[in-house]
């Protein structure tokens, strides 16, 4: 049960964020995109840092000094997939009018869907890895529910936004 938990923590984000609609409108300032997008992008990395980064070396210590390698390859595999996923898939960002991506004839709004589907993949594969090192009893709850914490808090700016 408490990886249900786990897993409606970010999606509650989501929703919320998203909520926020019916409270601002369709008109949310510049600026305060700009300062949400940045706020949701320091908490994504210092959530991937304290709760993946840190763990895997953790785990890794028996490596000694290469202790390291097993979260930097894994860190450079995951930056290469979703590098091959962006040039793959069609998707525009926000307050773009020109797609990214392979040549294909879709509506704006199936592509804006790709994009926010092509983001949520390693928010989704964090949160599994985590809660699969949790039943393996690798990692603690409070671990994994900070990950969980983490994600939500940076959902909620970037559901405003989109």
């Amino acid at each position: 049960m408490n990886t249900f938990y786990g897993i409606l923590i970010p999606f509650l984000g989501t929703t919320l964020g998203s909520a926020c609609v019916y409270f601002l409108g369709k008109n949310l300032n510049k600026n305060v995109q700009k300062f949400l997008l940045g706020f949701a992008a320091g908490v994504m990395v210092a959530a991937s840092v304290w709760s993946l980064i840190i763990p895997s070396i953790d785990s890794s210590s028996s490596m000694g000094k290469l202790a390291f390698v097993p979260a930097a390859i894994g860190t450079a595999a995951g930056i290469a997939f979703l590098f091959l996923l962006d040039i793959l898939i069609p998707h525009l960002h926000v307050d773009s009018e020109k797609p990214e991506g392979l040549k294909a004839k879709l509506k704006q709004s199936t592509m804006m869907f790709l994009a926010v589907t092509l983001h949520n993949i390693p928010e989704g594969m964090a949160v599994g890895v985590v809660f699969a090192a949790f039943s393996a009893q690798s990692l603690r709850f409070a671990a994994v529910a900070a990950l969980s914490l983490g994600i939500a808090i940076q959902n909620f700016p970037e559901g405003a936004i989109i």
